[in-house]
């Protein structure tokens, strides 16, 4: 649509050089005023109708800006937090500045130059018409134009590219730096990650400089070559007036036609840096789409009853070459309790990730219910579903909204009953604004407890038929951890499963069976107390003490 805007623009330009020639070739001739200001009105109406198109033409391309964010940005944002889960390490908010940069790139002025490209031909063609000479001259003169503009994008490429990536990993380091500004502070380290966060920013201003001198030195060049053209093109204009082969009315015709010929090569050459970054913004943004795998349509699924299964389980990472979790095979009833013990490095978290369908098997499948955890709606499967984190986040707003996991349709009993049922109600009140406090972000204004028993109640939040519970005592104290008892207790009662990972035995004590991990295998399984009386032998008793 804006192409065909730029149809009826460039047509009613031709009305500038049709006027001058209009009035060299028959007003200045016939002496005639009357003449002069019809078709200087005639000129002006077709004027003010190419701003109207114009204008138009501007809306469409920004009215399309805002469909494509409202079609692409929830894409790119699942496909972020996909690539997140998947352990990406180009999974960063970057993505969706990237968006917003090539929305705003491909709605601009550089953009809209790109529909007067196809119309310098059409122009240069004209010129042609008029005088041979003078098409020839546009026509080089607008390769010479191109060559030039080629050229820079060649020269310019590399250095943008550095200048990006710096400023990218500069900014990185910052994000880092700042979120574990405690550590910083307290061991010193503001002086050493400064230094490291300086080269990064040094090597984005340096060829940042580099590529703006680039940039500059081409402009000027393609600047004095397209003034050079002008001038050129008049005085061959005014040699074929003097030789008598032209009308000395086409001589200004040919100077506006060559600079409306000319002119979008010039556009593009000066907002060369903001397309370079649209180019490597689209390449990343395509890059994080690419590996996104997208969720597969799926019937909804009643409200799972709670056996947990794991078929032949085997996991790495993207890129590992050693697995990090091998033939896992157990199986939990509706109801029951299971217990995850290990060292350090046995895989307990992983397994929880895959047991909650974050991550998908390498090989194998873990089913609930007998349905695949990773395929399930993850929408559908959350309702029905806890999950407590090793490390507990909330994000920025009420700890209501927290607990309610942002949903509109969540009620306030229904947010109160899991407060009450995690044992964190209490605790809540005593806020300042309760269960409208804000926790910041991060959840920064709560302790670590407290957002552990916040993010614990987010977990039980509609007495979900199965929780998992990774470390869910890692900050408590001995308050919260009663509380987490009995909130276990309360779970089990209500006939959820329930997976707790954990390096203190003393959770367990609910737990109807036990899993030992070590080295991302099974080294024992079975009943609780079978399972526990093996862990008491001497050399047992140092590996659950070594544990995390």
């Amino acid at each position: 649509v804006a192409a065909a805007f730029s149809f009826f623009s460039n047509v009613l330009y031709l009305a500038l050089p049709l006027y001058t020639y209009q009035v060299y070739g028959r007003v200045l001739i016939s002496q005639s005023i009357p003449t002069l200001v019809v078709l200087s009105a005639v000129t002006l109406f077709v004027f003010a109708v190419s701003s109207a198109i114009d204008d138009y033409r501007a809306r469409i391309l920004i009215n399309y800006g805002v469909m494509l964010d409202q079609r692409v940005s929830g894409r790119v944002f699942s496909a972020l937090f996909d690539a997140s889960v998947r352990g990406d390490p180009s999974a960063k908010a970057q993505a969706l500045r990237d968006l917003d940069q090539f929305r705003q790139t491909l709605t601009g002025v550089a953009a809209a130059a790109f529909f007067d490209v196809p119309w310098i031909p059409v122009f240069v063609i004209v010129l042609y018409i008029i005088a041979p000479e003078v098409g020839v001259l546009a026509t080089v003169g607008a390769l010479t134009l191109l060559g030039l503009a080629l050229l820079q994008e060649r020269l310019l490429r590399p250095v943008m590219k550095d200048a990006s990536d710096g400023q990218l990993r500069s900014y990185a380091f910052t994000d880092a730096a700042l979120r574990n500004g405690e550590v910083v502070r307290a061991m010193g380290m503001l002086p050493t990650l400064g230094g490291s966060w300086g080269a990064h920013r040094a090597v984005a201003i340096e060829r940042g400089a580099a590529a703006a001198e680039i940039s500059n030195t081409f402009t000027d060049i393609i600047k004095a070559t397209r003034m050079g053209i002008q001038v050129l093109i008049i005085a061959i204009g005014a040699y074929l007036i003097l030789k008598g082969k032209i009308h000395q009315g086409m001589l200004f015709a040919n100077m506006i036609l060559a600079s409306r010929a000319l002119a979008p090569i010039e556009k593009i050459v000066g907002a060369w840096d903001p397309l370079n970054n649209m180019v490597r913004a689209h390449g990343r943004l395509m890059q994080i789409l690419s590996k996104a795998e997208p969720q597969a349509l799926a019937t909804a699924l009643p409200r799972p009853k709670g056996r947990l299964t794991t078929e032949g389980v085997n996991f790495a990472p993207p890129g590992a070459t050693k697995l990090l979790l091998m033939n896992i095979n157990l199986t939990v009833e509706p109801g029951e309790t299971l217990g995850v013990i290990g060292p350090s490095g046995a895989g307990k978290s992983t397994l929880a990730r895959l047991l909650v369908g974050i991550w998908r098997p390498t090989n194998g499948v873990v089913r609930l219910d007998g349905a695949d955890v990773f395929t399930w709606d993850r929408a559908d499967f959350g309702r029905h579903v806890g999950y407590l984190p090793q490390d507990t986040e909330l994000f920025a707003g009420s700890i209501r909204d927290n607990i309610a996991r942002f949903r509109l349709d969540v009620r306030d009993e229904e947010v109160i009953a899991a407060a009450q049922l995690a044992g964190v109600h209490d605790l809540i009140l005593r806020l300042p604004k309760g269960y409208e406090t804000d926790v910041g972000e991060g959840g920064h204004t709560l302790s670590a407890g407290q957002r552990q028993r916040v993010g614990l109640a987010r977990a039980m939040l509609g007495d979900p038929a199965y929780i998992i519970l990774d470390e869910p005592n890692a900050s408590l104290d001995a308050e919260g951890e009663d509380a987490l008892l009995r909130a276990i207790d309360a779970m089990k009662t209500n006939g959820a499963t329930v997976v707790i990972i954990s390096h203190k035995p003393s959770i367990f004590r609910a737990a109807d069976k036990m899993l030992v991990l070590r080295e991302g295998r099974v080294e024992l399984f079975g009943p609780r107390d079978q399972v526990m009386s093996r862990l008491t032998k001497p050399t047992e008793v140092r590996a659950v003490e070594a544990s995390r």
